[in-house]
C-alpha cells in the first residue's frame, strides 16, 4: 500500500485550519499528521512525529512563520509551503520565506479565504505533493552583497545610443518550485556583458518586484520586473510581473517584451509555455531556452517548439532540481537539447553567445 504524505498545518485561524485539512484529506495521497494554533504547538507535536510536509502561515501569535521557518531549515529541514495573506510589506516577507528555504507560496486573500482555499483545491494538493519530493537542504547565512556601481562612477553617459545588433543572442528562463535560489545562482553566474535574458518564475502578484531588486543587488547584470515594451539587452535580465503573460517580440532589430492579462496557461499566468512559443515565433534559431526546477509541465510544449524552430534548449538536471517536474516533461517530449546541472548553466550561455 502507497505512504500517504503526511501534513502538519500550522495557522493561528481554526477556518483555515480546517478548510486545509478538509481539502487535502480529500486528496487519497494525503493526510493530515496534526494542526497546530502556533510554532510552540507545532513544535510539541514534531517530539513525536516529524512531518513530510508542513503548511505554514506567517502571522501567527507568539512567534511569526518566518522565525520558525528559519529555525527549522537551519536545523532539521523539512519541505515547507507558506500559506499567508500577502501584503506589500508581506511581500517582503514572502521572499524571505522563499531565501530561507520554503518551497512554494500560496497566496491567502484578506477576504474569502475558505472559498479561495476550496477554489485553489487541485493547485494545493499539487504544491503538498511536489514539496514532498523537494530535496531540501539546510539553509546557512548568506554573505552580503558588495554595492554595484554603474559606469557613470566611471564615464559620463554618451551622447547618442549604438544601435542593437540583429545577430544578437537572447536566453528565456522558465522556473517554478525552487526557482528563485537557482535563478540567483545562475544569474549571480553570468558576466556584465551577458546576451539579454526574459525569466518566467512563477510567483504571486506583487512578488517579482521585490525579487528582481533582490536578484539586481547580487548580480553583475541588471535585473528589474519587466513593464511592457522594455527592450532586451545585453547585460540585463527581465522578469515576469506576477499574474500577467509575458511574451518575446521582435521590431527590426530589437526584441521587446509585452505584458498581457489572459487565461491561465498549464495553470499558471505568467506562463512558461507562452513566453517560450512567442520566442520560438519571434526569435528561432537565435535563441537559447532554459527550463528549470519546478512542479507540474509548464513550459514543455513550449520548448519543444523552441527546439523545432532551431533554438538551442537547456533543462536542469534530476540531482540539482528541488522539484524535477518541468524538467522531465520537457525531455520526455523530446524538447531538450542538453541536460546541465545548476552551476553548469550559466557557463555553457557564456560560452554559447560569445560575440
Amino acid at each position: 500500500m502507497k505512504k500517504k504524505i503526511r501534513v502538519l498545518v500550522v495557522d493561528d485561524s481554526a477556518l483555515v485550519r480546517k478548510t486545509l485539512t478538509d481539502l487535502l484529506t480529500s486528496d487519497p495521497d494525503i493526510e493530515i499528521m496534526a494542526t497546530a494554533s502556533d510554532p510552540f504547538v507545532a513544535a510539541q507535536k514534531m517530539k513525536n512525529e516529524v512531518p513530510d510536509v508542513i503548511t505554514l502561515d506567517v502571522e501567527m501569535p507568539r512567534m511569526d512563520g518566518i522565525t520558525f521557518l528559519k529555525k527549522i531549515m537551519s536545523q532539521h529541514p523539512i519541505p515547507i509551503i507558506i500559506c499567508s495573506t500577502l501584503t506589500d510589506k508581506g511581500t517582503e516577507t514572502a521572499f524571505k520565506a522563499l531565501e530561507y528555504g520554503a518551497v512554494e507560496i500560496i497566496t491567502k486573500p484578506k477576504l474569502g479565504t475558505r472559498q479561495f482555499l476550496e477554489e485553489s483545491k487541485v493547485r494545493i494538493c499539487d504544491a503538498v505533493k511536489a514539496a514532498a519530493r523537494a530535496r531540501v537542504k539546510r539553509i546557512l547565512p548568506r554573505k552580503k552583497a558588495e554595492p554595484k556601481l554603474t559606469a557613470d562612477a566611471v564615464i559620463a553617459k554618451p551622447l547618442s545610443r549604438a544601435m542593437v545588433k540583429t545577430t544578437e543572442k537572447i536566453v528565456v528562463i522558465g522556473a517554478s518550485t525552487g526557482g528563485t535560489e537557482a535563478l540567483n545562482t545562475l544569474l549571480e553566474a553570468l558576466p556584465q556583458d551577458s546576451p539579454g535574458i526574459v525569466i518566467v518564475q512563477h510567483m504571486p502578484e506583487n512578488f517579482t518586484a521585490s525579487f528582481a531588486k533582490r536578484l539586481d543587488l547580487s548580480c553583475k547584470i541588471n535585473v528589474k520586473e519587466a513593464v511592457d515594451n522594455d527592450s532586451v539587452l545585453r547585460g540585463r535580465a527581465l522578469i515576469a510581473p506576477g499574474n500577467y503573460h509575458l511574451l518575446l517580440k521582435r521590431s527590426g532589430a530589437r526584441y521587446h517584451v509585452q505584458i498581457k492579462t489572459g487565461p491561465l496557461v498549464s495553470r499558471h499566468r505568467p506562463s512558461v509555455d507562452v513566453l517560450f512559443r512567442s520566442t520560438a515565433r519571434y526569435a528561432g534559431a537565435n535563441a537559447i531556452g532554459v527550463i528549470m526546477t519546478g512542479m507540474g509541465d509548464d513550459g514543455a510544449q513550449g520548448m519543444l517548439e523552441m527546439k523545432d524552430a532551431g533554438a538551442f534548449t537547456i533543462a536542469q538536471d534530476e540531482a540539482t532540481s528541488v522539484v524535477f517536474g518541468m524538467p522531465q516533461e520537457a525531455i520526455k517530449r523530446g524538447g531538450v537539447k542538453k541536460i546541465l546541472p545548476l552551476k553548469g548553466i550559466a557557463p555553457f550561455i557564456v560560452q554559447e553567445t560569445k560575440i
